[in-house]
């Protein structure tokens, strides 16, 4: 079965007097997919995923969402940033139903859905403590589960495990996975770590340095979990890492 488009790009640029940040990017996202971008430093990630959500302007071109203008008031946004931002007066369960209350769902919805990630993210002990109690990890799985129970258009994640040891990247990442299959959301996600990328994604987009476009659409037909020893996942990283080193 074809795979419905939710997000297209088209013709996408952005620059800040002077400075072309970004230029001429086309590429779409296929619903419930899960993309990686990557690029070298400073080439413009954030402003490229703030971009999709309308957050900023374009200076010219459009981002679509279910063939709409994308917006913040028609669609359900969600994003997930590198430091942790649950908020340090609730506990585990009312973060995680906080953007339900703040529009307003039924109760018996933000139950539901509290109940549902609580289980999904392992937090059913946690449920009533607060975020400065916990481990960092469990803190981001608070702020994970949070954007998926808003069952969101368009989740969108930038390096939100930058600052984390090797060890708690690896272990909230097969998390996100884990809770992506299960609700089946479209995400894109930045970061500066291609293992990341090609760990996490169906897709990588690479991009150029600035005005930042996108170079290259990397598919990747492996399945989750992903051993990073095996020969394709090397053969990958390997190539992305080329990618970006040459241009």
């Amino acid at each position: 079965m074809e795979r419905k488009i939710k997000v297209k790009v088209e013709d996408l640029c952005k620059s800040f007097g002077d400075l072309k940040v970004l230029e001429d990017c086309n590429f779409h996202i296929y619903d419930g997919e899960f993309v990686c971008v990557v690029g070298p430093t400073g080439c413009g990630k954030t402003t490229f995923l703030n971009m999709l959500s309308n957050l900023l302007e374009p200076t010219s071109g459009r981002v679509l969402i279910d063939g709409e203008k994308a917006s913040p008031q028609k669609h359900n946004l969600s994003f997930i940033f590198q430091e942790p931002s649950a908020f340090p007066w609730l506990t585990v369960e009312k973060n995680i139903a906080y953007g339900l209350r703040a529009k307003n769902k039924d109760e018996g919805y933000i139950k539901e859905q509290t109940d549902r990630i609580i289980d999904l993210m392992g937090l059913e002990k946690y449920r009533k403590a607060y975020p400065g109690e916990l481990s960092t990890s469990a803190e981001q799985k608070i702020v994970i589960g949070r954007a998926f129970a808003m069952d969101p258009d368009l989740l969108l994640m930038d390096e939100p495990y930058g600052q984390m040891d090797v060890k708690t990247r690896f272990y909230l990442q097969d998390e996100v996975i884990r809770i992506w299959k299960e609700y089946q959301k479209t995400v894109v996600f930045i970061t500066h770590n291609i293992e990341e990328a090609v760990y996490l994604a169906e897709r990588v987009l690479i991009l150029t340095n600035k005005p930042a476009r996108v170079k290259e659409d990397v598919p990747i037909h492996l399945p989750h979990p992903r051993d990073i020893n095996d020969p394709e996942f090397v053969r990958i990283r390997n190539y992305i890492t080329e990618q970006i080193k040459w241009w």
